[in-house]
């Protein structure tokens, strides 16, 4: 849909990127935007879900990056940074490489859980997928929860099951997620059906992943597409 025919009213309790607003900004390996009351679109992976080649090739692919884009980056820069970096990572996650723990109707259920679990007193999840072994989301963080602390509580919820089931040590998730600010109604719009299609794309059967949407959203319209 292209913004001069997209109508769509917002669904319940979402708010984009506000104009006014300040809008705080990070590093880590990735940049990160934080406006207080926005709503998210947040991405984490396990650790093992992209081979040590490719890990490689990244970081080579980043050193040639930075030397072209010497500092100071403007803020254009870096968005098409996180969104290159982004482009190249989930179509290795779509390929299904590592453990994908998420696979087991038990581990994704656990990830349904704990993506809901402190609904409506931390954060307002309502979308998400969960893949064999990645998480998409729509998440907004409420009473002065930081949008980290909410992800982090979900993955150690899990985390900590999935080892303890398994008999097994060690990280499960890659520490550092890739998140964005949803801007408006519209890209809110493209990011559900991302969301609703990535099992599709990645080539997955019906019994390897789960998602979801909240039914308040669905009663206003906002729904996934199937094609």
């Amino acid at each position: 849909m292209t913004t001069s025919t997209f109508n769509k009213p917002a669904p319940p309790r979402f708010r984009g990127l506000h104009p006014d607003l300040p809008i705080r900004m990070y590093f880590r390996h990735l940049p990160h935007w934080r406006q207080e009351g926005a709503t998210y679109a947040a991405t984490f992976r396990q650790a093992d879900s992209i081979p040590q080649e490719q890990l490689q090739a990244l970081i080579r692919w980043r050193a040639v990056w930075e030397s072209q884009h010497p500092e100071p980056r403007n803020e254009i820069e870096w968005k098409r940074f996180a969104q290159e970096i982004t482009n190249k990572t989930e179509r290795w996650m779509d390929e299904g490489y590592g453990s994908c723990v998420l696979r087991d109707s038990r581990f994704s259920q656990l990830m349904v859980d704990s993506l809901v679990h402190f609904q409506d007193q931390r954060h307002f999840t309502s979308c998400f997928v969960v893949m064999p072994n990645h998480v998409h989301a729509i998440i907004q963080p409420i009473n002065d929860h930081e949008l980290e602390d909410c992800l982090q509580r979900i993955k150690q919820y899990v985390a900590l099951r999935v080892n303890r089931t398994l008999g097994r040590e060690g990280m499960l998730w890659e520490e550092e997620s890739y998140d964005r600010i949803v801007r408006d109604e519209e890209h809110l719009w493209n990011v559900v059906q991302y969301i609703g299609k990535n099992p599709e794309k990645a080539g997955l059967t019906v019994d390897s992943w789960v998602r979801w949407i909240h039914p308040d959203w669905q009663a206003a319209g906002w729904d996934f597409i199937d094609d």
